[in-house]
């Protein structure tokens, strides 16, 4: 969800890659709350994060515990940012709740990069 966000607010200004500690395939619930919100990420793929990813990043994000805790040692110049945020493929409950915390996450995160989005911003001006 943080990556359809970048791309969709962030626009040309930003480029965007998303991976992870572990590979899982892309949530259907995440996909549908997203488009919800008019972001497409149903061609997203779940992928890796190698040395070369974060040589190249200006910016390292991670959004649960498990990656904040495993992230590589990062070079001289990447800035990173933890958002622990509760991951709502761990919610439990019938599905009314189960897409209640989706959704909530998914507000949360476009919180987040609309933030981070509007603080580059000013870096840049």
């Amino acid at each position: 969800m943080a990556e359809g966000w970048a791309r969709a607010l962030g626009g040309e200004l930003v480029v965007v890659a998303s991976a992870g500690i572990e590979a899982h395939g892309l949530n259907p619930r995440a996909v549908a709350v997203m488009a919800e919100a008019g972001v497409d990420i149903g061609d997203h793929r779940s992928t890796l994060v190698t040395p070369a990813m974060v040589a190249a990043a200006d910016w390292v994000i991670t959004l649960c515990g498990d990656a904040h805790d495993h992230c590589p040692v990062l070079p001289p110049g990447v800035e990173k940012r933890h958002w622990p945020l509760a991951d709502p493929a761990r919610a439990t409950g019938d599905e009314t709740a189960v897409m209640a915390s989706f959704r909530a996450s998914r507000d949360a995160i476009r919180a987040r990069v609309a933030a981070l989005l509007a603080e580059l911003n000013q870096r840049d001006e």
